[in-house]
């Protein structure tokens, strides 16, 4: 799910677009995040970051999609070197909360 690089860490999840509400969960050892947009231009993916960005508040130009760009598997880039932050995304994977 969660793995560090010399780039910063890289998250595995999976995505869920057009779901009634935004939010991120770990079901099954996935970490997954239901999105509201349609998968449509890239608008999903889209919506990804700017939630993924709120939630953890990191600024959205530090995230970057590197593989899955138009599957339900992603893997994105989080290039973050603010601690306290990456610590926060490490506890909500590890913990759940």
């Amino acid at each position: 799910m969660l793995k560090e690089t010399k780039d910063g860490i890289i998250l595995n999840l999976r995505i869920s677009p057009n779901a009634s509400k935004n939010e991120v969960l770990i079901a099954d050892g996935v970490l997954k995040v239901k999105i509201t947009a349609q998968p449509v231009d890239g608008k999903a993916n889209k919506a990804l970051v700017v939630f993924l960005s709120k939630n953890f508040k990191i600024p959205k130009s530090l995230f970057e999609i590197i593989r899955g760009e138009t599957s339900k598997d992603k893997t994105v880039l989080i290039k973050c070197k603010d601690e306290e932050k990456l610590q926060k995304l490490r506890d909500f994977v590890n913990n759940g909360n």
